[in-house]
């Protein structure tokens, strides 16, 4: 049977995974609005740097404004991507914080993670598709040395932390395409698709 509560639907996983490519299909099969994080990262970036206080702030701001009026609205739910630091407590606290959002008001929160080799997720970095989306992108080589220097830094793979849960399916998306992805999401987890 399937569940018709607003939808939350988080894409995880580190950056160049396939997050907003999936999240774009899914879109479509679905009718939820895609959100993905480059869209609060882009608008602040002009105004403060990356990573610092205000922007922190501004960016975690417009995103709970956003999931509270999608929630409390008759859309049928949205998606979400983000970049998760598994071994990060604020991480953990923004991801319930978000998630809570559409719990409180009698939706549903399911997240989907995508994982890949660092090979391939450096390829994915340079697409047309992800640089169009995301200007922030467009340095080619700042865009590669974030990726490693994130990879390096933060723990952005669940490694098993989240296996067995009902809500949460993983998928290794290094040689499927992202319609195969999408339709392993409507499925497994029982996303609505527009009708």
């Amino acid at each position: 049977m399937t569940d018709h509560r607003p939808t939350l639907v988080f894409i995880i996983g580190p950056p160049a995974v396939g997050k907003m490519t999936v999240g774009h299909e899914l879109a479509r099969r679905t009718g939820l609005k895609l959100f993905h994080n480059h869209q609060t990262i882009d608008l602040v970036l002009p105004f403060f740097p990356f990573g610092s206080p205000p922007f922190g702030r501004l960016v975690g701001q417009i995103r709970r404004r956003i999931l509270e009026e999608v929630a409390s609205s008759d859309l049928p739910g949205i998606i979400f991507t983000f970049v998760w630091a598994f071994d990060q407590p604020s991480d953990d606290a923004v991801v319930e914080e978000y998630s809570e959002i559409f719990r409180s008001r009698g939706g549903r929160v399911v997240y989907v993670e995508l994982e890949t080799t660092q090979e391939e997720r450096l390829r994915r970095n340079e697409t047309e598709f992800r640089l169009a989306a995301k200007p922030f992108k467009r340095d080619l080589a700042a865009s590669r040395r974030q990726l490693l220097e994130l990879d390096d830094k933060y723990q952005l793979n669940s490694r098993g932390r989240l296996v067995g849960r009902p809500d949460y399916l993983l998928i290794e998306n290094s040689k499927l395409s992202a319609e195969d992805v999408a339709e392993r999401i409507i499925e497994t987890l029982e996303v609505p698709r527009v009708t």
